[in-house]
């Protein structure tokens, strides 16, 4: 029996391929939401002062719901430490335990902010069944492109080191703000990156030729690394592999394939994937 309703908890929490799963998701992310709108409530003065104490209670409710949640995700799987070492399950304790630490230790107050980690577990809300492929794809494409990316941003950390560098030699006399080589090189992080701040800049006419190609430069570096993740997408769909929102009862893995009985993981059993 009680085999039973742990299996039938972990289906309703972990998964989102039944009605009650999917109802259980959506409850969490209304909590997640109405949490995140009460932390930015929080911060307005005047608004705070005169709902504080609605606002207190409200968000109490909230963390107590979230607690129930944490200790039921704990609850059923057979391998609790998968879940609570794990990424969300880190993310799930920080952003509810500065409520708790508010009451018994002076001065945690400003730890309260955490609670807006909770908008991370948008991502895994995120797994229902109608965004699974989606999400997965993206995921996917993000780590085939990690190389990728990571030889792109070692381009651009050395191109703006030259860059910067240059610019010194050329402004450190003029009192432009190019006091040293590494406020240079943020000068040209923040130029190649089109954000421009404005608190530095080029006063010699030679100076502000090589901010203007700077500048254009960064128009055509800024897409580089969406056309490489878009090519892994387009990659990606031509070798799409269907994948549900299972959910190991031991080990708490995700992203089986359609139809599979087995956790590509540990091997344990899955529970038998249901349709509306």
């Amino acid at each position: 029996m009680a085999k039973h309703w742990k299996s039938k908890l972990h289906e309703i929490i972990y998964e989102a391929d039944t009605p009650a799963g999917k109802l259980f998701d959506v409850v969490i992310l209304v909590l997640i939401l109405a949490s995140i709108a009460l932390v930015m409530l929080e911060s307005v003065n005047d608004f705070a002062l005169q709902y504080g104490n609605f606002l207190f209670i409200a968000e109490w409710i909230i963390t107590i719901l979230f607690t129930f949640e944490y200790f039921a995700r704990i609850i059923s799987i057979r391998k609790p430490s998968q879940y609570i070492f794990s990424f969300y399950g880190i993310i799930d304790f920080l952003s509810t335990i500065p409520m708790y630490l508010s009451f018994f230790i002076v001065g945690s107050q400003s730890l309260i902010a955490l609670r807006a980690l909770r908008l991370m577990r948008v991502f895994r809300i995120l797994k229902l069944a109608r965004y699974i492929g989606e999400s997965n794809n993206i995921m996917r494409a993000l780590k085939s492109s990690r190389i990728k990316i990571g030889v792109f941003i070692m381009f651009i950390l050395i191109l703006c080191t030259i860059l910067g560098s240059v610019m010194y030699l050329i402004e450190s006399e003029k009192d432009s703000g190019f006091t040293s080589i590494p406020r240079s090189i943020y000068w040209a992080i923040v130029t190649l990156t089109t954000v421009g701040y404005g608190d530095i800049a080029p006063h010699t006419p030679l100076g502000q030729f090589i901010a203007s190609i700077i500048m254009i430069l960064g128009y055509g570096i800024i897409a580089v690394p969406t056309g490489i993740v878009t090519a892994e997408l387009a990659t990606m769909e031509k070798e799409e592999i269907h994948l549900n929102t299972q959910s190991c009862p031991n080990c708490s893995a995700e992203g089986h394939r359609d139809n599979a009985e087995f956790c590509f993981d540990c091997g344990e059993k899955l529970n038998p994937k249901k349709t509306d």
